[in-house]
């Protein structure tokens, strides 16, 4: 049996991979409620890609995927908390606070799923989204939920986890990570 790479399979799903310009551009706005149906549709895309990819890993700690990683240059993601909590759908977000308080913790990636990171995060944020009818509306996130959603926005933000890493850590083999025993790794 062949054993295939963790990014290799999250490529097969159809998640655009390290290297790739889009992932490092800022992703357009939308106009909302002029673009609604563009809106619409580019969620629908997200959710039915998250599908796919839980159909073959098993997410413990939650997950989320940002319409660059689908090819999609647009700000829209979609974040599912762990247990039976609904999907947020983010469309235009931006982190308006962030606490002092940080912690740093594993982080991965889809787009380049053979590493994790240890990434310093705000322990609480606020988040100002807008709705498909256009209003904005600001929530706030603490902990494990903030730190998967500031991730995505990051996606949004053209950035990719390594950006925050601290200079002096670097990202360890996704192998070598399992060994840790860390306890939050969002992917």
């Amino acid at each position: 049996m062949i054993d295939v790479r963790p990014s290799q399979r999250m490529r097969d799903l159809g998640v655009v991979q390290h290297g790739a310009g889009i992932l490092a551009e800022p992703a357009r706005a939308f106009d909302l409620p002029a673009e609604r149906d563009e809106a619409e549709r580019i969620v629908d895309e997200l959710f039915a890609a998250m599908e796919r990819i839980g159909q073959v890993h098993p997410f413990a700690k939650g997950m989320g995927i940002a319409a660059p990683q689908i090819g999609i240059g647009r700000a829209a993601a979609v974040v599912q908390p762990p247990g039976d909590a609904p999907a947020i759908i983010l469309l235009n977000p931006r982190i308006t606070t962030g606490s002092d308080e940080t912690d740093e913790q594993y982080e991965g990636c889809l787009s380049f799923f053979d590493v994790r990171g240890l990434v310093p995060r705000p322990l609480k944020i606020t988040v100002e989204t807008t709705a498909l009818t256009g209003e904005t509306a600001a929530t706030v996130y603490e902990r494990g939920l903030a730190r998967l959603i500031h991730h995505e926005i990051d996606h949004l933000d053209g950035l990719l986890y390594t950006a925050r890493m601290r200079s002096d850590i670097a990202p360890i083999p996704v192998e070598e990570y399992r060994q840790t025993g860390r306890a939050w790794a969002y992917e």
